[in-house]
């Protein structure tokens, strides 16, 4: 080797700070060595610095280490959504008929493929056996359960039961199976969504001759809550002023009109105890979200006075008929025995106003009959008398239109409102089960009367695969804001959809044809209904011939024509006309029908002439362009229209203060409910009973200059004022 070789070499290796091993190497070697030195050089410094950065890591690791819990096993309740459970595995055991009570009724719902679902979400080690409970889970409750039966559900996987569920669960386990909050998916539970709150009580009421009075108009769902928490308050005296019957006097004018064509102007479908929801499927679905503190106590005020506790979980919850009378009667003993008064017969005439206050109401008496009241210690029949209070809660429903008229006279400020209008259709039962569920699961719903599951099955005989698992009748819900009308689109949409359910009349006079729609508790008739309408907006240039006469009336004077219009159609004393579906569509008169679930009579007819063009235009291209879509075979020859259906709700608003809740103008008169166009359906409309009854407490009790609670500014549902 060369000198000059040693001599690179040597100082090569003094650059590094390495001893090397002699050795003779050419000068390519010598080249790539050097080569290699240098890449050995950075990569020397790149290990330093990752060692470093490593020990950085190691150290933040350990800072954050988990920390030894101080209360290992302190209990969290979590909330856990979409536990799904196949049908089949429930079995029988699927529908719950059951009442029992309502701090256990969760036990009803809760089974071994309940909770093995449950546990596998969870992801837990343990497996559970005979309803056991890994060691770290201390509590499982039922919260809500619903049924899944969208079409892409039922294609891919079949229909499967939903619960939400609440697990208490140790703070170790939740560390353990690493448990995060997750809107919609698992949630920690607070105070307020167990519902815990105070609760008022009823004790044996004091004397109540020097409280002040509030008069509440109407016994629907709005009047009836309102006076029972004011009642409960023991700080005033609710009196219940009703137009209609008791509830149980008025089944029997309900019968009167059914089976002998009997009406009695100021008791039946629509006015009563009760109001027009009585007679109806009872349903306790609402916009208003179901973990509200106000739902949550209308729902559990109903289970206290005897509705089946299972409202509490079920998704979709519904009293039926039979199930109303009963609580009803217990809500009114109640609000007696707090010391309030409640009152038959007794139709409100006028308000009386002095100064723009409204002092009370103007009242006339009628023949009630109240099973166990001595007629001795009723109203006379024909007694006029004005009944004077500190508040007037205006909560009458959407029928009293005669209440509006008043109104208007005494200078309550009005607005018009949007509302839908249209028809009822029904299907045979079996129809709806087989769009809804398939040939393959329709067989399975059931309705626990064996004449309808009989007619039920023998429609599925083909269907070649059996389940063990059984569905509740189905439902459905249609919506679209595309109907073209001809000129512009418009909404329409289902409601009150009664599976298993009957037409009924809701006319409340003779020169009327109205229909509306009910369902027992069981739904378990061959038939299936629903309304089937689009919306009238109030400025609808249809309304426009009615705006020019009537002004802020006009959606309650097209009511009444087209309710005259159907009557004519059908010939009056309460026959129908009705019309197949698919000669609505066509604009064909239908001369033949199939059976229908009204009892006082149908009329084949040409339905498509009763509203105006745009409105029939509309609800044909709903069903055609959208719903046919939505569920295939809705349109089919054994769907039958009913004319009409037109009181889907308030087609004017009595105007009130958001702040106060009070009549714009008018104080002391508190507008609430479905009639004065604020709910929408039973839940909702007590809701905005129990809001307006706190409002007046606040402001007949809180002392001057102190802030007046938020609770009762809530708006109890999404309209606006």
């Amino acid at each position: 080797m060369k000198l000059s070789h040693i001599l690179w070499l040597a100082a090569f290796c003094s650059l590094n700070g390495r001893h090397l091993v002699a050795s003779f190497a050419t000068p390519r070697i010598l080249g790539n060595t050097l080569r290699s030195g240098q890449t050995l050089y950075m990569a020397e410094g790149k290990t330093a610095a990752a060692k470093k950065k490593k020990s950085r890591t190691n150290k933040k690791r350990n800072s954050n280490r988990a920390k030894p819990l101080k209360n290992p096993n302190e209990i969290q309740t979590c909330r856990i959504f979409g536990v799904e459970v196949d049908p089949d595995e429930l079995g029988s055991s699927a529908i719950i008929q059951g009442v029992g009570d309502a701090s256990t009724v969760h036990e009803l719902y809760l089974s071994q493929p309940v909770l093995d679902s449950l546990l596998k979400r969870l992801r837990t080690k343990e497996k559970s056996e005979n309803l056991s409970l890994p060691s770290q889970i201390k509590a499982v409750k039922v919260v809500r359960r619903s049924l899944d039966a969208r079409k892409k559900k039922v294609l891919n996987e079949g229909p499967r039961y939903t619960y939400v569920m609440d697990v208490d669960i140790t703070k170790q386990g939740i560390r353990d199976l690493k448990l995060k909050n997750q809107p919609g998916r698992m949630e920690f539970v607070t105070p307020d969504m167990l519902g815990i709150s105070e609760t008022l009580s009823s004790d044996t009421s004091p004397s109540s001759n020097d409280l002040p009075t509030v008069i509440v108009v109407g016994a629907g769902p709005c009047g009836l809550f309102c006076a029972l928490a004011l009642a409960q308050s023991k700080k005033c005296k609710p009196i219940l002023i009703e137009r209609g019957q008791p509830v149980e006097s008025r089944g029997k004018d309900i019968g009167a009109l059914i089976h002998r064509k009997q009406i009695n102007e100021e008791s039946n479908f629509a006015f009563g105890e009760g109001g027009a929801g009585t007679w109806s499927d009872g349903k306790l679905t609402t916009r208003i979200g179901r973990n509200s503190k106000n739902v949550r106590s209308v729902l559990e005020t109903l289970v206290e006075h005897g509705a089946p506790s299972k409202i509490l979980i079920d998704g979709a919850p519904h009293l039926g008929t039979d199930n109303l009378v009963k609580l009803l009667r217990s809500m009114r003993y109640e609000i007696r025995r707090l010391g309030g008064e409640v009152h038959f017969g007794a139709k409100m005439t006028k308000v009386i106003v002095d100064d723009e206050k409204v002092l009370g109401v103007d009242v006339e008496y009628s023949e009630s009959f109240e099973r166990g009241i001595d007629k001795n210690k009723q109203k006379a029949v024909g007694l006029k008398e004005t009944l004077r209070g500190d508040a007037v809660v205006m909560a009458t429903g959407h029928s009293a239109r005669d209440v509006f008229e008043e109104l208007h006279k005494a200078g309550v400020e009005l607005e018009a409102k949007g509302f839908a209008a249209g028809f009822r259709v029904e299907h045979p039962q079996k129809v709806i089960n087989k769009i809804q569920y398939g040939d393959n699961w329709g067989s399975s719903a059931y309705s626990g009367k064996k004449v309808t599951d009989d007619v039920n099955t023998a429609f599925f005989q083909e269907s070649e695969e059996k389940h063990d698992g059984i569905l509740p009748v189905s439902s459905y819900r249609l919506a679209t804001d595309k109907a073209f009308d001809g000129k512009d689109s418009r909404g329409a949409y289902s409601f009150c959809m009664c599976p298993g359910g009957q037409i009924v009349p809701a006319s409340t006079t003779a020169d009327e044809c109205c229909v509306n729609g009910m369902s027992f508790s069981r739904r378990d008739s061959v038939w299936a209904n629903a309304a089937l309408v689009c919306t009238v907006a109030p400025d609808d240039p249809i309304l426009d011939e009615y705006r020019e006469k009537y002004g802020v009336l006009a959606g309650i004077e097209f009511q009444r024509e087209m309710e005259r219009r159907a009557a004519i159609m059908g010939g009056g004393n309460f026959v129908v006309p009705v019309q197949r579906l698919t000669d609505f569509v066509n604009e064909v008169p239908s001369t033949s029908a199939p059976s229908s679930s009204y009892k006082l009579g149908v009329k084949p007819s040409a339905c498509h002439e009763i509203y105006p063009y745009p409105m029939t235009k509309a609800l044909q291209s709903a069903v055609v362009d959208h719903f046919e879509k939505q569920m295939p075979g809705f349109l089919c020859e054994s769907a039958l229209l009913h004319a009409v259906e037109t009181r889907t709700s308030s087609p004017v608003r009595i105007k009130r203060d958001p702040e106060t809740l009070q009549a714009i103008g008018k104080s002391g008169l508190f507008p609430a409910g479905e009639g004065a166009g604020y709910a929408g359906g039973i839940v909702s409309a007590a809701v905005d009973g129990l809001v307006v009854a706190d409002t007046i407490l606040d402001d007949l009790f809180l002392e001057e200059g102190v802030e007046k609670s938020s609770k009762a500014r809530e708006k109890s549902v999404g309209f606006e004022y």
